[in-house]
């Protein structure tokens, strides 16, 4: 009887809220570059299905998830961080934590949210049910000094891995101490640009921007300090000018292999992820932007800089050859896979519109009128380390 009580009563609420029951696994959201506003999405019956305004700048803005996937923390370029109900489609809190900002993170525990800051430089601890101010550490490379954070990721042990694009180095912080965070600092090379972590968690790269190469971290033996791999892919060649930069968060690790963007070149390189040598490159239309794998890890996925914006091209991994080129629409700047990779999502910004492809037969599935679109973010991110 208590049950039965218990079911209707679940039943009356969510009647009352106007809000249909559903899981959040098949959920996301699209960032809309210019309005303030995010459009909720369910990737199963590919619609919209609420928009949320009032997020400030989104011009740069990035999205992590809590680990039961209802909420999303959304991070603005001015300093904003929201944290959204997909659930009820609203926004929990909002707050401003910085003067200019460019993405965050979320800790192993789903605890912890942590901002990384342009202005002030360095990065910031929040509780992430309260979005509390629990630490900060301020990115000060040299005395009265301080640097842009990127490439901010976590890793495990409730740590975070990011690099100082001023300072040159990559920093791990500990945070198994939420309000006492314990720093180590490691020389990275000039001008890291953006970092991910490997599926494992066990590298941190580091893209460098003043310097041909890349700066690695083995996290299980931090004590040996970073390395530069794939230092030689440019040298003493001219490189064309770089429209945009690219996003190592869109680099991808597949089949036993790195795919990597090369800065100011038309070309995805490949390199041996065991041992980190360079053991090929893939000739491209543009400047590579995002360089994104299927969930499979058969398929590579490859979107560009200006004037090469509206081309995507499709490289297989086993024959390391394209094997499609697409044009999904103008000015795309983001893609997305569905949990298990059957499709993927593309925002083609000046088009207004999301465009979503078939990863089999590459045909176009349909797609959403979205207003300015970018990023695109599905809560499968909520169980991948450094997403």
């Amino acid at each position: 009887m208590q049950l039965c009580l218990f079911g209707l009563l679940v039943v009356l609420l969510t009647a009352c809220s106007g809000m249909p029951l559903r899981g959040t696994g098949d959920l996301g959201l699209v960032v809309e570059r210019a309005s303030g506003h995010v459009t909720l999405v369910n990737t199963s019956s590919r619609e919209a299905y609420a928009r949320i305004g009032g997020l400030g700048d989104l011009s740069h803005a990035s999205v992590v998830y809590s680990r039961d996937a209802r909420y999303a923390f959304i991070f603005g370029r001015d300093g904003g961080l929201t944290k959204v109900d997909l659930l009820e489609a609203r926004i929990v809190k909002r707050i401003m934590q910085s003067g200019n900002a460019i993405g965050g993170s979320i800790s192993q525990d789903g605890r912890i949210v942590v901002a990384q800051n342009y202005t002030p430089g360095g990065i910031k601890a929040f509780d992430a049910e309260t979005l509390e101010l629990l630490s900060e550490v301020p990115a000060e490379y040299a005395p009265g000094v301080f640097s842009k954070v990127v490439g901010l990721a976590d890793v495990p042990g409730n740590k975070f891995a990011y690099a100082l694009f001023d300072g040159g180095e990559i920093w791990v912080s500990d945070f198994s101490d939420p309000k006492r965070p314990v720093t180590k600092r490691y020389p990275a090379g000039q001008q890291p640009y953006d970092g991910l972590v490997t599926p494992d968690g066990r590298y941190y790269l580091a893209g460098l921007f003043g310097e041909d190469g890349i700066a690695l971290l083995d996290l299980w033996q931090p004590e040996k300090g970073s390395r530069k791999i794939l230092e030689k892919y440019g040298r003493g060649e001219e490189k064309l000018p770089v429209f945009k930069m690219p996003h190592l968060r869109g680099w991808s690790v597949a089949a036993g292999r790195a795919w990597l963007p090369a800065i100011g070149r038309h070309e995805v390189l490949v390199a041996d992820a065991s041992t980190w040598n360079e053991t090929g490159r893939v000739a491209v239309k543009g400047q590579p932007v995002f360089v994104m794998a299927s969930p499979d890890g058969r398929q590579i996925w490859v979107n560009f800089a200006f004037p090469d914006n509206g081309w995507v091209q499709v490289i297989d991994t086993l024959t390391g050859k394209i094997v499609q080129t697409l044009q999904p629409g103008k000015a795309v700047l983001h893609m997305e896979f569905t949990p298990r990779g059957e499709a993927v999502w593309l925002s083609a910004r000046d088009d207004n519109r999301v465009v979503i492809y078939d990863t089999k037969a590459f045909s176009a599935l349909g797609g959403l009128d979205v207003e300015t679109p970018s990023g695109i973010f599905f809560t499968s991110r909520a169980a991948r380390i450094g997403f």
